[in-house]
């Protein structure tokens, strides 16, 4: 049998106490994973201002954000707040803006814009006030657009097959289905 004996040396590190093994390598790969308690309220403050001023965010990606940083409650509300308070974080500015370009860029339908923000724990409120964003008429043109595309990329067959790939292709980008039934109906 074979035992292992380790020397042991003790850190304190915000009043907890820390059992390393002894060596320079282990205590740097603890303060290594464990620099989130360095940064004072200020300067995760700087951090966040810069964070949120980059691009809109939502109040889960900047708590999800300060949890890198600290760990106490305390201090992550103070911030939260401070953030708000600045004008940095607000959430029906966030939706208004993730709604438009989710729209354009990634030609997602409403379906798929509200599910993604309930998953950032939008209010209901809010996730209406940014899909009522949307125009009538350019989200039936970006509609009718995306199918005729699909439509072009499958013109050599036209069989049940092609249906269900543009079907697929809509529902997945969270287009309504009664809207993509009556386009694919006026298939000849």
């Amino acid at each position: 049998m074979h035992t292992h004996i380790y020397t042991t040396d003790f850190l304190m590190l915000k009043g907890k106490l820390i059992i390393i093994k002894s060596g320079f390598l282990p205590l740097f790969f603890y303060l290594f994973f464990m620099k989130k308690h360095f940064f004072s309220v200020n300067e995760i403050q700087k951090k966040l201002e810069y964070y949120c001023s980059y691009q809109e965010r939502c109040h889960l990606e900047v708590y999800t954000k300060l949890k890198n940083f600290t760990s106490d409650n305390e201090e992550i509300n103070q911030v939260i707040s401070k953030l708000i308070d600045d004008g940095y974080l607000n959430e029906t500015r966030f939706s208004k803006e993730f709604t438009i370009g989710k729209f354009n860029h990634k030609n997602w339908g409403r379906i798929r814009i509200n599910r993604e923000l309930k998953k950032r724990k939008i209010s209901q409120k809010n996730i209406q006030i940014g899909l009522d964003q949307l125009n009538n008429l350019s989200y039936e043109k970006k509609l009718s657009d995306l199918f005729e595309l699909q439509l072009n990329k499958y013109k050599q067959k036209n069989d049940i097959y092609t249906k269900k790939k543009i079907f697929d292709y809509l529902t997945y980008r969270g287009w309504e289905r009664d809207l993509i039934f009556k386009k694919i109906n006026n298939i000849k």
